[in-house]
């Protein structure tokens, strides 16, 4: 039987990626969004346009307000979006998955300087404690966006899991790479000067992949999942595959970088048989040649 998937926000990035691996897989797939943007990479799937397909989506088009096997939200930044999507699509919806981030953790709060206290131990299981500092990127809505202000994927998990009448699947990331965003490989690049720091990345096909998979995957109800590679090197393991760039090392921002920034993903890989498409390692190198 034919699973009808709706998609929050998959035109850009791990969206489209997810969009098209959930279409290959034979899912009927109806894409929201503002209408403003294409991607070469999106399938022949369903489109439904609205305004309101922005940060933060508060309010669905009557089109999308039915029912659907599984909808995944991918611009879902914090409580009030949320909250309208666990309202919408409770009774409507068989599962909502909630593409989160791995920043929710508190070895976040403890790299950024946020939450004072020791290095958290890492790699950091879904079970690891969430920082209680809220808001993490509110000052930094210049170079980010005004979404900033209200991002917080804590509060974002919170509605979701409270929900009733609507299970749920939420999907951690780490920083994604690929050749849509970061594909200058800033986020490794910008951290040579702590070439012993660790920080989980995961090309956007394997995340996307992931994604799909989690959707598709009956024994992802109700789950949390860390998404990203298997073995994180430290920047001087990345840099020493790619190639030599010129000039002073860029100065990294003032974290504390005694505290590295590893997720375990093995959870997703043992309970729903997820394997990478790409080797991390050559795809990093290989996006850069």
């Amino acid at each position: 039987m034919t699973m009808n998937v709706l998609v929050i926000g998959g035109t850009r990035f791990i969206g489209a990626h997810a969009v098209r691996h959930l279409h290959e897989a034979g899912a009927a797939v109806t894409v929201l969004h503002r209408g403003t943007s294409t991607n070469p990479i999106l399938p022949a799937v369903e489109h439904v346009t609205d305004p309101g397909a922005a940060y933060p989506v508060t309010a669905f088009p009557a089109a999308v307000r039915r029912d659907w096997d599984v909808v995944v939200h991918m611009v879902a930044m914090g409580e009030a979006d949320a909250e309208a999507a666990v309202r919408t699509f409770s009774g409507r919806a068989g599962r909502l998955v909630l593409v989160s981030s791995s920043d929710v953790y508190r070895a976040y709060g403890r790299l950024t300087k946020a939450e004072p206290g020791p290095p958290e131990p890492v790699p950091l299981t879904e079970e690891a404690p969430l920082r209680s500092v809220l808001y993490p990127y509110r000052g930094m809505e210049a170079q980010l966006g005004a979404y900033a202000h209200d991002y917080e994927k804590i509060l974002a998990e919170r509605a979701v899991q409270g929900a009733a009448g609507l299970d749920w699947t939420i999907l951690r990331l780490a920083k994604v790479y690929g050749p849509e965003d970061n594909g200058d490989l800033a986020s490794v690049h910008g951290f040579a000067a702590v070439p012993h720091w660790r920080w989980s990345h995961g090309h956007v096909r394997n995340v996307s992949a992931a994604v799909a998979s989690a959707a598709r995957h009956p024994s992802a109800r109700n789950a949390v999942f860390n998404v990203g590679e298997a073995h994180t090197p430290s920047m001087g393991e990345r840099l020493a595959r790619l190639p030599a760039r010129r000039g002073d090392l860029p100065t990294p921002p003032p974290f504390d970088y005694a505290q590295d920034f590893i997720i375990d993903t093995s959870k997703i890989r043992r309970q729903l048989g997820h394997t990478d498409l790409l080797d991390e390692h050559s795809a990093m190198s290989g996006l850069v040649a």
